[in-house]
């Protein structure tokens, strides 16, 4: 007879009920994220008592992901930073929305809405860690 052992599932996601900044010029991901997303408590209706954690994005991430660039606003405007970007691919024209970035970026303005993310040295753009036993 053959012992098993049930070992960790840990998963890297997004909590669809998160509303980064980048949101407010592209509500389109909101609906993207809404559509292909768990919502959190269904992790643990699917693998029973779940651990879920904040991954706060730090203010100089290199990686390139969605909400990496959370504190640096102008590389949006990068067409070549935003092809590495698979949610730009899946929500199609995001150009109404970077031409409004570009235009608060210009006049102040995203620096006046968003002060207080000039002074965070992390950001809860929503990512989660979920851990099962």
């Amino acid at each position: 007879m053959r012992r098993v052992t049930r070992g960790r599932i840990v998963l890297l996601t997004f909590d669809p009920a998160s509303r980064p900044w980048l949101t407010d010029y592209l509500p389109e991901l909101v609906t993207l994220d809404e559509k292909q997303m768990p919502v959190m408590s269904e992790y643990e209706q699917w693998l029973g008592a779940v651990h879920i954690t904040r991954v706060l994005v730090p203010h100089d991430c290199a990686d390139g992901f969605l909400h990496a660039y959370w504190r640096r606003p102008e590389l949006y405007l990068d067409g070549r930073r935003r092809c590495g970007i698979s949610s730009f691919w899946a929500v199609g024209n995001a150009e109404a929305g970077l031409r409004r970035l570009k235009m608060d970026l210009e006049t102040g303005e995203w620096e006046r809405r968003y002060a207080e993310l000039l002074t965070q040295d992390a950001y809860d753009a929503g990512y989660r860690l979920v851990v099962a036993h």
